[in-house]
């Protein structure tokens, strides 16, 4: 597995929070769920997005944003539109009032909006309810804001999702699950394969010859008995040179990377309870469940156990401090 498939391969929606929003000008609304990652994509009409430290960015018909959570963002049809409504961390809606509109502004299977409207602005938007969905060492990765526009690949997904968020037909919440993943993926691969866009440190020292080839060494080999000079002797440089190289490109240093990607995994092995902390272990390099455990309490906050269990799993996954905004236009 090449370093980049693994980690745009961590995105697994779970139960995602889908919503057809339906609403003439003016509106607003002020998302404080504290989901740590939003899309949303304007099926017709515009509208703008708002956030702390962000210019308000104009979404357009096909347009994709990606918002990383949990600070809060607004959108409106105009910026100086004044949101009327908030929409808490249970997803429930209430006016500047204070009045619960989540039922009354119910348009029936996952639409919601003015009752009797004419649909100018028609928003489709999808939430991952855990970091733990996105995978953590992405989802850090990432800018508090960033915005694809509309193209003709992406317009087949957004037309699938949007056809399956009216339908209650059996397994429906896997296929919109599978869809908002996949979604997801291709907006994230769009943004890493733009030049000049800051993508993180990981994916541009991928085509560095000695880092990148280290790199797919330990996602494609994590259980392997790596240290340092192992890792230098197997892509042909001596330990001092691999460790001040790596940590330049990367951000950090080998075995510090090593250890993220082996929790990575670990996590998601954890989902599948017929596996037992030993197995796990053993399958990303370590040497039992105490150092498995161990490793996890320090980098997690909860043991394997605990995290299996759910317990803590949101409080455990940090997303990062990053803050910034990148808009890919034509």
């Amino acid at each position: 597995m090449d370093t980049l498939s693994g980690l745009l391969g961590s995105p697994k929606a779970r139960g995602a929070f889908l919503l057809k929003s339906v609403f003439n000008p003016p509106w607003g609304l002020r998302i404080e769920d504290r989901a740590p990652l939003s899309l949303v994509t304007m099926m017709h009409g515009s509208a703008w997005v708002l956030r702390e430290g962000c210019d308000p960015v104009r979404l357009a018909a096909g347009d994709v944003a990606v918002l990383r959570g949990p600070e809060p963002y607004t959108l409106v049809d105009d910026p100086a539109t004044r949101p009327g409504i908030t929409v808490d961390p249970e997803q429930r809606c209430h006016t500047i009032d204070g009045e619960d509109v989540t039922e009354a502004m119910s348009l029936g299977v996952r639409t919601w909006g003015e009752p009797h409207c004419t649909g100018s602005t028609v928003m489709l938007s999808g939430t991952y309810q855990a970091p733990n969905e996105v995978g953590r060492r992405l989802l850090a990765g990432l800018p508090a804001l960033l915005v694809q526009p509309a193209s003709a690949a992406r317009a087949q997904l957004i037309g699938m999702l949007a056809a399956e968020v009216d339908k209650e037909d059996i397994g429906q919440e896997v296929v919109l699950d599978r869809l908002l993943d996949l979604l997801l993926i291709n907006v994230l691969r769009s943004w890493l394969m733009e030049p000049g866009t800051g993508a993180p440190l990981w994916f541009r020292a991928q085509s560095d010859p000695v880092v990148g080839r280290a790199l797919r060494l330990l996602h494609e080999r994590p259980s392997e008995p790596w240290t340092v000079a192992s890792l230098a002797s197997s892509v042909g440089t001596s330990r001092a040179v691999l460790a001040r190289h790596f940590t330049e490109l990367v951000g950090e240093p080998p075995m510090s990377y090593l250890t993220g990607w082996r929790l990575t995994l670990a996590s998601e092995l954890l989902r599948d309870p017929e596996l037992s902390v030993a197995g796990i272990a053993q399958r990303v390099g370590y040497s039992g469940p105490f150092a498995l455990s161990a490793a996890f309490k320090r980098e997690r906050g909860v043991s394997p156990q605990e995290f299996r269990r759910g317990k803590r799993a949101g409080e455990a996954m940090a997303t990062g401090s990053d803050d910034r905004t990148v808009i890919l236009r034509r």
